[in-house]
């Protein structure tokens, strides 16, 4: 079975929930257009967007330590930069993060959501041309949807794919292929990127989407499992282009 692209994902604010996209224009060493475009300090972190620095996830609210946030529903507007947080359906904040008054509104409801969790007050961070991922690199991760199988049947249960918050879903791959890809170029379309690192998995990993449940022991499982703790690789895009949900992926060159 030919590789094809099964979904589209972006992750506008750290450690919140994604957003699903039909399509979408790389370019040339960038993320995905507004992918960790934001993130919310925890607490003092140095972190300066004059000068941008790469910092590690612990910085910020995120999944492995702050699960609850997986029980947000996170809406994007990528046109006006508003950010609407929804919780048991219901609307619990809103705010324009470009403007002082909508972070205000989204750190006033973190502060109190995330009060115990919290080393000092949340603050919306962002900064030109940054993204706050978790490697210094500006890249696009994808996640061998066959590879989320294998765990499953380890596991001996559902796995949402979700769980490894990846950009780019890839169906037809065999379970692990995308780890022989590393150094080698994706084709997609006219766009091109560079496999250049596997993802090592961590406790955020065991969290369940949309709910915050922390109910299984995912790098635990790789290791005992497959004697290692990756799933997915990284990529840089090296070649401009759209892509779409259901394009052919074609690998093999360098």
């Amino acid at each position: 079975m030919s590789a094809r692209i099964q979904a589209i994902y972006r992750y506008p604010v750290k450690g919140l929930s994604p957003q699903a996209l039909a399509r979408i224009r790389l370019a040339a060493g960038e993320t995905l257009p507004c992918d960790r475009l934001y993130a919310i300090e925890n607490g003092p972190s140095g972190f300066d967007p004059v000068q941008p620095a790469y910092f590690p996830k612990q910085r910020f609210l995120m999944l492995m330590k702050n699960e609850r946030l997986a029980a947000l529903d996170a809406r994007f507007d990528d046109a006006s930069h508003t950010l609407s947080i929804v919780e048991n359906g219901e609307e619990v904040a809103r705010g324009d993060l470009r403007t002082s008054e909508g972070r205000v509104a989204i750190e006033a409801f973190f502060a109190r959501y995330c009060a115990k969790e919290l080393r000092g007050p949340p603050k919306v961070l962002s900064a030109d041309g940054y993204s706050f991922s978790d490697v210094a690199k500006k890249v696009v991760s994808f996640i061998n949807l066959a590879s989320v199988a294998a765990i499953e049947t380890a596991i001996g249960a559902p796995v949402d794919p979700l769980r490894f918050r990846g950009n780019v879903y890839v169906s037809g791959w065999l379970a692990w292929r995308e780890f022989d890809l590393v150094g080698e170029t994706i084709a997609i379309g006219p766009a091109r990127l560079r496999v250049v690192k596997r993802i090592e998995r961590c406790a955020a990993t065991n969290v369940e989407p949309f709910t915050g449940i922390r109910d299984m022991n995912i790098p635990r499982t790789l290791m005992q499992c497959f004697d290692h703790v990756d799933c997915g690789v990284y990529a840089e895009v090296i070649a401009p282009g759209e892509i779409a949900v259901g394009d052919p992926i074609t690998t093999g060159g360098t």
